[in-house]
């Protein structure tokens, strides 16, 4: 395996008063954005705000690059467009503030894109009704992520583990989510799977730590050392793959920034946060909430 930091010996655990502080400090932002969220003062996409939703059908096929540029020149901002190439069809979705919108697309297209004869097949309103379901959904299945991590922990390990990574984890999509917020970002279903997608990320990066401290553990009650102590070498044992893992994952996330295209940039924006969030977590968060939840009944057993 590669080593790029070769033989650490960091004491993370000792930081650990200070990075918890940080870390309840953005999770009390990330719990803030979720009220503002809730209240409309987001920038919510279509599908949480409401809006218009058109499909147009081409004779042709047509790019997602060709169909912005034409609602760039007409002054159609923000619009979020979905190819269906295999129909050679394009759903556009508006937001709801956006008067008039629905002609100047519709007058736009034919003018600019005549030649593969743009057909507006259908017209659909996204009404607050269905944006709140949308949103009840997207919170639902957090939690329903959230309650699978505490489970799978608890019944791999030990529960206090299972605490500590859901703390992380939840952790790390709050800082996600803050992030977004304080940058006016749009919040959108694609947002929503890039969490749940970085859940999934930090909850593979802390098990690779919690494993390597099961290894270990049994040293404790040999008294071979603290464990604090233990868990600090565990850490460090695994540093350098947790970071090599990470660079990895965080060069196809930059791939996907850079040449993904205007669709997936904000998901790849997320997923590029939530990784280096993730790693910062399995490191400074998961293991010092398992050391003060369960230190005296870990060294007992």
């Amino acid at each position: 395996m590669i080593q790029i930091l070769g033989k650490t010996n960091i004491d993370f655990l000792g930081k650990k008063y200070y990075t918890l502080g940080l870390s309840f400090l953005i999770f009390l932002l990330g719990i803030f954005a979720i009220f503002q969220i809730n209240a409309g003062n987001a920038n919510l996409g279509v599908d949480f705000a409401g809006g218009l939703s058109l499909q147009v059908r081409f004779s042709q096929p047509v790019s997602l690059t060709e169909v912005r540029e034409v609602l760039d020149k007409s002054g159609v901002k923000d619009a979020d467009i979905q190819e269906l190439p295999t129909e050679k069809k394009i759903l556009i979705k508006l937001k709801k503030q956006q008067e008039g919108a629905q002609d100047i697309i519709e007058k736009s297209l034919k003018e600019n894109l005549a030649a593969k004869e743009p057909i507006i097949e259908s017209i659909t309103e996204i009404g607050p009704k269905i944006g709140e379901r949308t949103k009840r959904d997207a919170i639902l299945a957090i939690l329903a992520a959230t309650v699978g991590i505490l489970i799978y922990i608890a019944v791999r390990f030990r529960f206090h583990f299972s605490i500590g990574a859901t703390v992380a984890t939840f952790h790390d999509v709050m800082a996600v989510l803050a992030i977004f917020y304080l940058l006016d970002k749009e919040i959108n279903l694609i947002f929503i799977s890039a969490l749940l997608t970085i859940a999934g990320y930090s909850l593979t990066d802390t098990v690779v730590v919690f494993d390597r401290i099961r290894e270990n553990i049994g040293k404790v009650a040999k008294g071979a050392m603290t464990l604090e102590a233990l868990m600090n070498k565990s850490i460090n044992e695994v540093l350098s793959r947790t970071i090599v893992t990470s660079l990895t994952t965080l060069m196809a996330a930059f791939a996907l920034f850079f040449f993904g295209g205007e669709v997936l940039h904000d998901f790849a924006f997320a997923m590029i946060l939530g990784i280096v969030i993730g790693t910062y977590s399995s490191i400074f968060i998961a293991s010092p909430v398992v050391l003060l939840l369960g230190k005296n009944s870990l060294l007992k057993k």
